[in-house]
């Protein structure tokens, strides 16, 4: 059996990742990699010590907000959120790092992924946020549509 590919090693890692997520709407795992080596990971969920939307019901489900809008009405955090936080946390830099992600970021994740450094997106699932693929590619992030098929 062949070895998968670098990418499709940490897509699949970034997918696994997202059965953490404690979002009702979207389960997003990202992984940040240097140099084939992963510096940090995340999933989208409330922060340390807040009660988890599993339990208290999905704020923007109740009130009918539609994905990619009013993002500071959620409990949590997002996935590429929390992989910074997390290599922070830990003293990591992501400088120069590729994101690994199962869903393309909003322009909240797009603005933290440029001032962290970070120097390529790869997603795989679309997300409804125009402007966010826009000021990546003006800050010379460079942006891949992830396809199982190109394997």
């Amino acid at each position: 059996m062949a070895r998968p590919s670098w990418e499709q090693y940490f897509m699949d890692i970034a997918t696994l990742v997202s059965s953490r997520s404690t979002c009702l709407r979207r389960q997003v795992g990202a992984v940040l990699v240097r140099d084939k080596h992963i510096i940090a990971t995340g999933y989208n969920g409330a922060p340390r010590g807040v009660t988890h939307c599993l339990e208290t019901g999905c704020l923007r489900e109740q009130l009918g907000i539609p994905s990619g809008e009013r993002h500071e009405i959620c409990r949590g955090t997002h996935a590429e959120q929390n992989a910074i936080i997390q290599a922070a946390l830990h003293g990591v830099s992501t400088l120069d790092s590729t994101l690994y992600c199962t869903h393309q970021p909003c322009i909240l994740c797009a603005k933290m992924l440029i001032n962290a450094g970070v120097q390529k997106v790869i997603f795989q699932g679309a997300y409804p946020d125009g402007l966010a693929l826009e000021l990546m590619t003006e800050a010379g992030l460079e942006i891949v549509q992830w396809d199982k098929k190109e394997e």
